[in-house]
C-alpha cells in the first residue's frame, strides 16, 4: 500500500467510524447497521454478550436506543487505527451520556474494538469487541 493508498484508507475509515457515531447519536438502527458485515461477530457490553450476524445486532443496538429517552450523547476518544490492504482494525474509547425513561441520567465509558474489513470497495465492521471499565 502507497502512501497515499494509505492515507486515502485511513481517511475512509475515520469517516466511517464518524459516521457511526453520528447514527448511534441519533439512535438510527438502519443507519448503524450499514457499517456492519452480513456475518459481524461480536462481544457486546450488554446481553447477548456474543451476536453473531447483523440480525441479531441489531436487536441489541434497539434494546440500547429504547432504553435510552431522546439522542445519545456519544463522544469518542483517541481513536487508533491500523491497517492493511484489505483490514484495518480501530481502538477508542467512548463517552456515553443520556437519559432514561424514567429520568435516570446515563453516563459510562465504554472500550470499543472494530475490525474493519473491505469488500467491493467499503469497509464494514467484521469484528466488534464493546466492554466497559471494571468498576464503572
Amino acid at each position: 500500500m502507497t502512501l497515499m493508498e494509505r492515507g486515502a484508507a485511513d481517511t475512509a475509515i475515520r469517516e466511517r467510524v464518524e459516521t457511526l457515531a453520528q447514527a448511534i447519536r441519533e439512535k438510527n438502527v438502519d443507519a448503524v447497521m450499514t457499517h456492519y458485515a452480513p456475518d459481524v461477530y461480536v462481544f457486546d457490553v450488554m446481553p447477548p454478550l456474543e451476536v453473531d450476524g447483523t440480525d441479531d445486532y441489531r436487536k441489541n443496538y434497539e434494546r440500547w436506543f429504547a432504553s435510552i429517552e431522546g439522542p445519545i450523547d456519544y463522544e469518542m476518544n483517541d481513536l487508533h487505527i491500523s491497517m492493511s490492504e484489505s483490514h484495518a482494525f480501530c481502538f477508542s474509547l467512548g463517552h456515553v451520556k443520556g437519559m432514561r425513561p424514567g429520568g435516570e441520567k446515563v453516563d459510562y465509558w465504554v472500550r470499543v474494538t472494530s475490525c474493519f474489513q473491505k469488500a467491493n470497495g467499503q469497509w464494514l465492521v467484521g469484528h466488534e469487541h464493546v466492554s466497559k471499565p471494571a468498576g464503572v
